[in-house]
C-alpha cells in the first residue's frame, strides 16, 4: 500500500501543476494581466510555465524528483507571497494555505524521493 500512496500522491501533485501550466498558455495574456497587478514582470511567465510543465511531468514519472520537487515547493511559497498575502479576502488566504500546503507535501517528496514506482527507481537498480 505504501508503494501506491506514493504513487498516488505524486500523481495528484502534479496533476495540479501540469493543469496550471497549460492554463497559463491558453490564457497568456489574462496570466501577464494578473502578474502585472501584482508588481511581477511578465517576463518571468514562460519560466514559470516551463517550471510547472517539466516539474510537473518530472513527478508524474518520478524523474529527478527530489530537484523537481523541490523546485516547485519554493516556487509555490514565492507565489503565495507574491500573489495570495492579502487575507482581507477569503480566497486569498485559502490559496495561501494551499501554497504552503503543497509545498509541505512537495518537500516530503523531495526528502523521500519518488518511491519504487518511478523512474528515479528504476535508474537507481541499473
Amino acid at each position: 500500500m505504501q508503494h501506491f500512496g506514493v504513487l498516488a500522491g505524486r500523481l495528484l501533485m502534479a496533476h495540479l501543476f501540469l493543469l496550471a501550466g497549460l492554463d497559463k498558455v491558453q490564457g497568456y495574456a489574462g496570466t501577464t494581466d494578473y502578474m502585472q497587478s501584482h508588481g511581477v514582470p511578465i517576463w518571468l511567465l514562460p519560466a514559470v510555465i516551463a517550471l510547472e510543465l517539466a516539474a510537473g511531468l518530472a513527478i508524474t514519472v518520478g524523474w529527478q524528483t527530489r530537484i523537481a520537487a523541490g523546485a516547485l515547493a519554493g516556487f509555490c511559497v514565492i507565489a503565495a507571497i507574491l500573489f495570495h498575502r492579502d487575507f482581507a479576502t477569503e480566497p486569498n488566504m485559502v490559496m495561501f494555505m494551499k501554497d504552503f500546503a503543497m509545498a509541505g507535501g512537495l518537500l516530503v517528496l523531495a526528502a523521500h524521493g519518488g518511491g519504487r514506482w518511478s523512474v528515479d527507481h528504476w535508474i537507481a537498480r541499473l
